[in-house]
């Protein structure tokens, strides 16, 4: 005879967020691929501090050599004797951190432009979407030389020449999304009871537009990450003594013929991280698509 607690935990059902979290949990390559990214991230900001060696320090007595178990140096030095481990935890700090605070203002940047234009319609949202085709047509890489080369090579210049050309998908997907979200009778209704433009846009179109939200943004971390390490690759990016995975993969493409470890460490970390977001992406896409449920 099951008691009343239990036919009520039975009969009631489950919200859409709790309902995707167990399918997310049920989805082992999105699971390990969450926990792999959580331990790399966790390295990569506690690592540094726990080992012996700094990541700018040069041990002339210790060049080139190989990683090993046995040696002071675990994944072994560069040309300049300093410790790879240690660099490649710093270096993936500085990927992180410029694709987390990329993602957020291109991602926050799209969510405004394209809800903005999805709502209101007409002649603003033809205006505003022939400003994203034309942001399509400028190359990056131009606006990124031009920005080294006037005001210099700056952590925040990387992050907001990233910026500039990665809010643009966003706001397509956001002003599909809200174009059909902005017939519905709970808008219609504020529409009737006086609730200004944006007020509604915040409060009724925005909430409903996380699932895709929040699917774009593990897609849209990998290529914000991928873009400063190609930046950084080009002499475009970080720059020394600052280092990140796209400037140790530069060092390593020099000398991978006699020290081949350079390269394979940090771009072993790079296409890992870059799995792991794609993972984490597709299980938040079947996780929180109404139609599987």
């Amino acid at each position: 005879m099951l008691k009343a607690s239990e036919i009520e935990a039975l009969v009631k059902g489950r919200s859409l967020w709790s309902d995707a979290r167990l399918r997310f949990m049920r989805n082992k390559a999105a699971l390990l691929s969450l926990c792999l990214l959580s331990f790399i991230a966790l390295a990569c900001i506690a690592g540094p501090w726990l080992l012996p060696h700094a990541f700018d320090s040069a041990d002339w007595d210790a060049m080139s050599i190989p990683p090993g178990w046995k040696n002071a140096h675990f994944w072994g030095t560069d040309d300049a004797g300093r410790d790879l481990l240690v660099r490649c935890l710093i270096g993936g700090r500085v990927s992180l951190t410029v694709g987390l605070l990329a993602t957020m203002a291109s991602v926050s940047i799209g969510i405004v432009w394209g809800a903005t234009a999805g709502f209101i319609g007409g002649k603003v949202d033809t205006l505003m979407m022939r400003i994203v085709d034309m942001m399509y047509a400028i190359p990056y890489l131009l606006i990124a030389i031009l920005l080294v080369t006037i005001l210099g090579r700056e952590f925040y210049l990387v992050v907001l020449t990233i910026t500039a050309f990665s809010w643009m998908d966003m706001a397509r997907v956001v002003r599909g999304q809200t174009l059909s979200l902005r017939s519905m009778e709970y808008v219609e209704a504020a529409r009737a009871m006086g609730v200004s433009t944006t007020r509604i846009i915040f409060r009724h179109i925005v909430p409903n537009l996380l699932g895709v939200v929040v699917i774009y943004t593990t897609v849209t971390v990998p290529g914000v990450i991928l873009t400063e390490s190609v930046l950084s690759f080009l002499g475009l990016g970080i720059q020394e003594p600052m280092t990140s995975w796209g400037v140790l993969i530069q060092d390593g493409a020099k000398a991978m013929e006699v020290t081949p470890w350079i390269l394979l460490f940090p771009a072993g970390l790079l296409s890992v991280t870059l799995y792991c977001f794609n993972f984490i992406g597709d299980g938040l896409r079947d996780a929180l698509d109404p139609k599987e449920r």
